[in-house]
């Protein structure tokens, strides 16, 4: 297989023009073909939810804030295939974020890659888990007054973890953590910040991909060698 060959025929993604979604399909698209891998790819609800759908690859694509432990149930059915869960903050942290605390806990060997774009993008634009604290929403438009949820946390609470943060503008590092993520043994999570651009994008006055993508590398540095990452770190934190 070539990287082409992980696209669906004929089902073109419907993702808004420059959303960073698009540069994390075609490179775990690039990914998959460098490590020669058929992976089971299962996605949730919202706009990330999508990517599932859009692979040639055994594909699911479950139920609002079930991914998870629907994931959980395959890798235990299928303990030879890689197991993938691409979706989105509002799926795997809000709703599905019992499931993420006890299946990290069990440790099971999957890798979960969250595309955090900071609100609830498909349905309008409303405040999310990881909407950061001050930011305007469709329903906190003089700012949100609560602290975001820390993904990174909830993962570090195990004894036994793998957390990775990177954005669509680092590809290179992206493709890295995300092979490290895969090659780890025992539940692996990855953070990949993506602001949708439709709309908390535009209440940041980022109005193009282009000013979205620069914001992205102007505000986020790659460290190495950290027990905890700071909020605008990218890196590996991992015990075990």
């Amino acid at each position: 297989m070539t990287y082409k060959d992980y696209k669906r025929p004929g089902v073109e993604p419907i993702w808004c023009l420059g959303c960073g979604l698009h540069v994390v399909f075609t490179q775990l698209s690039n990914l998959f073909d460098e490590l020669e891998m058929e992976p089971i790819v299962l996605s949730g609800i919202g706009c990330t939810g999508r990517t599932a759908g859009y692979f040639n690859l055994d594909t699911v694509h479950g139920l609002h804030g079930r991914i998870i432990p629907l994931a959980e149930g395959v890798k235990r059915a299928r303990k030879d295939k890689e197991v993938i869960v691409v979706s989105g903050d509002g799926d795997l942290l809000s709703i599905g974020g019992n499931h993420l605390l006890h299946t990290s806990r069990r440790d099971i060997n999957m890798t979960v890659i969250c595309v955090n774009n900071s609100v609830y993008g498909l349905t309008g634009g409303q405040l999310s888990p990881t909407t950061p604290k001050g930011a305007k929403t469709k329903t906190t438009p003089g700012g949100s007054e609560i602290e975001p949820i820390d993904a990174q946390k909830i993962l570090m609470s195990n004894k036994r973890y793998f957390y990775a943060r990177t954005t669509p503008v680092h590809v290179k590092y992206m493709k890295e953590v995300i092979k490290q993520a895969i090659e780890w043994d025992g539940f692996a999570f990855v953070e990949i910040i993506s602001l949708c651009l439709e709309t908390i994008g535009k209440t940041m006055g980022l109005k193009k991909p282009s000013k979205m993508y620069n914001w992205l590398e102007e505000n986020f540095r790659i460290v190495e060698n950290k027990q905890v990452l700071d909020d605008f770190e990218l890196g590996v934190v991992k015990n075990g």
